[in-house]
């Protein structure tokens, strides 16, 4: 998941991104209102952490624009505002949800993760393939009932390959929807190959049955193949 910390106060901005990014999520970070909106408009994201207070264009008024213009990405307002009035007009502006400063970061990240499954209803929050067993809410995974340790980075990796089942995905669509760096000049290939060759050992060492595959030029797949 790819969240935007739109935040003026850089030691803030830093302090949620280095948090957020231990929970397991991706970030970018905006300092100002119209660098937010830009990134907004010029990338896509599972989930925007807003500040109200920006300078140039406040939160209020991106939250605004967004909506006018159909954009659904779940929203969750920061601000020290908090008589009921800021709290009415930060929810009708379109925020899904509204966190007051301070606050405890273990609210925040419950609060993410709630706007996050609301967001997404249909999908399993359990997946599994074969004796392997992800939970995306949890992100814990398990082969054959033994747990398996994924760094945040392996775990966003074994979970878009089990997204797409039995088909092949490319290093071009791991880089663009795993690592978010499809503009990326210098391709990400090493990078990903070592990646996959770690989570490979993880989740394939010591059975029979195969489940991570490299197709030679084309990319990876997870589906079930014995070692022959």
């Amino acid at each position: 998941m790819r969240l935007l910390i739109v935040e003026d106060d850089e030691k803030t901005a830093r302090a949620l991104a280095s948090g957020l990014e231990r929970g397991g999520f991706s970030t970018a970070t905006a300092h100002t209102g119209e660098d937010g909106f830009f990134l907004l408009n010029a990338e896509t994201f599972d989930l925007v952490v807003l500040d109200w207070m920006l300078p140039g264009r406040s939160g209020i008024e991106i939250l605004k624009t967004l909506r006018a213009r159909g954009n659904k990405t779940p929203v969750l307002l920061l601000t020290a505002r908090d008589a009921v009035d800021d709290r009415v007009l930060g929810l009708e502006s379109g925020a899904d949800d509204y966190l007051v400063k301070p606050f405890a970061f273990a609210e925040l990240i419950a609060r993410i993760r709630t706007l996050l499954r609301r967001s997404a209803p249909t999908e399993t929050l359990k997946k599994a393939i074969a004796d392997l067993v992800v939970d995306l809410e949890s992100r814990r995974v398990w082969r054959a009932d033994k747990p398996i340790d994924l760094t945040p980075r392996e775990f966003d990796l074994l979970a878009f390959l089990l997204r797409q089942p039995g088909q092949v995905v490319s290093r071009e669509m791991l880089a663009k929807e795993v690592w978010r760096e499809a503009s990326r000049i210098t391709p990400l290939d090493n990078v990903i190959d070592v990646h996959v060759a770690h989570l490979r050992r993880k989740v394939d060492e010591s059975h029979s049955l195969k489940l991570i595959h490299t197709i030679r030029g084309v990319g990876f797949v997870l589906r079930e193949e014995a070692n022959g």
